[in-house]
C-alpha cells in the first residue's frame, strides 16, 4: 500500500493541432497542481484535504473550465458546481449554481461538514457561502473577454459548445456535434489515496458554454461525476448528460465491489462499454495505490503520481505522454 494521486483538466475533442500557446499553460498547470498534491501526500495530509487543495488550485487557474475559467450560460452568467467525497465515511457535499464563490469545492466541503444535507444549489448555496464567510467576489469577476467570445461563437452556431479556445472551436465545430446537440466540456478533478489507505475525490466545473440557465451536469451528482468508497475514488469528465445516464463513477466502484474487477478493468469497462464513444473520461485511484486514467474522447488533460516514483502528465493517448 502507498499513496497515489491523479487529476484531470477535462476530456474532449482536444486536437493534436492545439496551439503551443494554448497547450503549454495547461501542461504547466497540471504539473504545478500535481506537485502540490504530491507534496501534501508526502507531508501525510489526509486524502480529503489533498483533493480539496488540488482542486482549489485548479479552480484558480484560468486555463480550465472551473472557478476563474468557468464558461458562460446562454444568459451570459456563470453557474459553477462542485462536489467532494470521503471514501472512508462516504460523507459528501455538493453545490450548484454558484456565481460569486471563488472556490466551489471548498463550499461543497462545508455543505458536507456543516449541514445535515449533501447538496445545496443556487440562492440557497450562495446564502450558505455568505453565512460561512467563504471568499466571494462580484459575479463579473468570472466574466472574461475570452469566455464572452466563446459564448458568442456558440450562439452563432446555435448550440451548446465545447469550452476550448475560440480558435480551436472554429476548427472542431463540426467534429464535436453530437446527436443531442451537446458537446464535450472540460471539468477539473482530483482523486487521492493517502498512506493510511483513505480515499477521497473532488470535482469542479463551470458547466457548458451556452447551457440553459439552471442546467446541472454530472459534476455535483454523487455517483455520476464523483464517487469514493473504501475501494476506490473516481472523478469523471466529459458530456455530463452521458455520464449521468451511465452513473460512471459509482459503476467503477460497483464493478470492483460486486464483480471483483481491478481498478483498471473497471475503469476500462465503464468508459468503453457503458458510455458512448467520444463522451467521457475519468481518473481514479484504488486503496492499493493503483491509478487509472481512462477516456474515450480524443484527449484528456491528466496527471498522476504514485509513492513508488511513477509520474505521468499527458493530454492524448499514452503514446503522447509528456513526462
Amino acid at each position: 500500500m502507498g499513496w497515489a494521486i491523479a487529476l484531470h483538466g477535462g476530456a474532449g475533442p482536444i486536437p493534436n493541432s492545439l496551439p503551443k500557446e494554448r497547450r503549454e499553460p495547461r501542461e504547466a498547470a497540471l504539473r504545478h497542481c500535481l506537485a502540490i498534491g504530491v507534496e501534501a501526500l508526502k507531508a501525510n495530509l489526509p486524502a480529503l484535504d489533498v483533493v480539496e487543495l488540488v482542486v482549489r488550485e485548479l479552480e484558480n487557474k484560468p486555463f480550465f473550465n472551473a472557478g476563474k475559467g468557468s464558461v458562460l450560460t446562454a444568459n451570459g452568467t456563470v453557474e459553477m458546481e462542485a462536489s467532494i467525497m470521503d471514501g472512508k465515511t462516504k460523507a459528501c457535499g455538493a453545490v450548484s449554481g454558484l456565481s460569486t464563490v471563488v472556490n466551489a469545492v471548498s463550499l461543497a466541503r462545508l455543505v458536507m461538514e456543516k449541514t445535515p444535507h449533501v447538496y445545496l444549489g443556487f440562492d440557497g448555496a450562495e446564502a450558505f457561502a455568505r453565512e460561512q464567510g467563504v471568499e466571494t467576489v462580484d459575479a463579473s469577476h468570472f466574466v472574461t473577454p475570452e469566455n464572452i467570445e466563446r459564448l458568442n461563437l456558440a450562439k452563432e452556431a446555435d448550440r451548446v459548445q465545447v469550452d476550448y479556445t475560440p480558435a480551436v472551436q472554429k476548427e472542431i465545430l463540426v467534429e464535436t456535434h453530437t446527436a443531442d446537440g451537446d458537446s464535450q466540456i472540460g471539468t477539473v478533478g482530483c482523486v487521492a489515496v493517502d498512506s493510511s489507505g483513505n480515499l477521497a475525490t473532488a470535482t469542479s466545473t463551470g458547466g457548458l458554454v451556452n447551457k440553459m440557465a439552471g442546467r446541472i451536469g454530472d459534476t455535483p451528482i454523487i455517483g455520476a461525476g464523483t464517487y469514493a468508497n473504501s475501494l476506490c475514488a473516481v472523478s469523471a469528465t466529459g458530456v455530463g448528460e452521458a455520464i449521468i445516464k451511465a452513473t460512471v463513477a459509482r459503476d467503477v466502484a460497483a464493478l470492483m465491489e460486486y464483480k471483483g474487477l481491478s481498478l483498471e478493468e473497471a475503469a476500462k469497462y465503464v468508459i468503453h462499454e457503458s458510455v458512448p464513444e467520444g463522451n467521457a473520461g475519468l481518473v481514479a485511484v484504488s486503496a492499493k495505490g493503483e491509478v487509472a486514467m481512462e477516456f474515450n474522447t480524443f484527449g484528456m488533460f491528466r496527471a498522476c503520481a504514485t509513492e513508488d516514483g511513477y509520474s505521468e502528465i499527458a493530454i492524448w493517448p499514452s503514446s503522447s505522454v509528456l513526462e
